[in-house]
């Protein structure tokens, strides 16, 4: 789910950073550019690992901050095709359900890739028909354990409608097609059973 990228970059240095210890106004100033943002095919920059080396700090004409060179390692959100993770339903459509990890929130489960027999309800809440007839709603907060079918990288768009839902650099597109996938308060109900059967 994490893992850590090895990036080269050519630093301004804001002169008023410049009166606090050389690294710690780096790793300031790197934090104020990738924290929290989505770099492609890297994944979204959780935190600025560390800092493996430094080099320069001239100042180019016209400028007033130096240049530094430096080679850092930044810490970055990418599951991998296949990796299961837990989030909560925020939201769902006529498409399919939102999930959310807190941290991220751009996760969404398609109905084609929902387990067989989910459906919408009347009210529009997706639920699940088992053979005995019962009817298992997907609700919103419930805790939900997904498998990530694909991460998609977008591009940014050259023009935003009015109404558009927000921008997301990178979507997680899930699925819950599978044993151990969807609710986990199906599947806890189910270990339950099974635990007092074999008592």
């Amino acid at each position: 789910m994490f893992s850590l990228s090895l990036i080269e970059h050519d630093l301004p240095m804001p002169p008023h950073l410049l009166s606090r210890p050389l690294l710690d106004a780096i790793k300031a100033e790197l934090e104020r550019l990738f924290l929290d943002k989505v770099i492609a095919n890297l994944g979204l920059c959780v935190s600025v690992y560390d800092i493996r080396s430094v080099e320069g700090g001239s100042i180019h004409a016209g400028e007033g901050c130096s240049t530094y060179r430096v080679s850092f390692r930044l810490l970055m959100f990418k599951p991998f095709n296949g990796e299961v993770l837990v989030g909560r339903i925020s939201g769902y459509d006529d498409k399919g359900l939102q999930v959310s990890l807190d941290f991220f929130d751009d996760i969404c489960i398609p109905g084609h890739l929902m387990q067989f027999g989910t459906e919408r309800g009347p009210d529009g809440r997706w639920m699940l028909k088992t053979e005995d007839n019962d009817e298992l709603y997907l609700d919103l907060d419930d805790e939900i354990r997904f498998l990530v079918s694909s991460t998609k990288y977008l591009p940014i768009p050259i023009e935003q409608k009015e109404g558009d839902p927000p921008f997301a650099p990178m979507q997680i597109v899930g699925s819950i097609k599978g044993d151990g996938l969807g609710l986990l308060a199906w599947w806890v109900a189910d270990e339950e059973g099974e635990e007092a059967a074999e008592q």
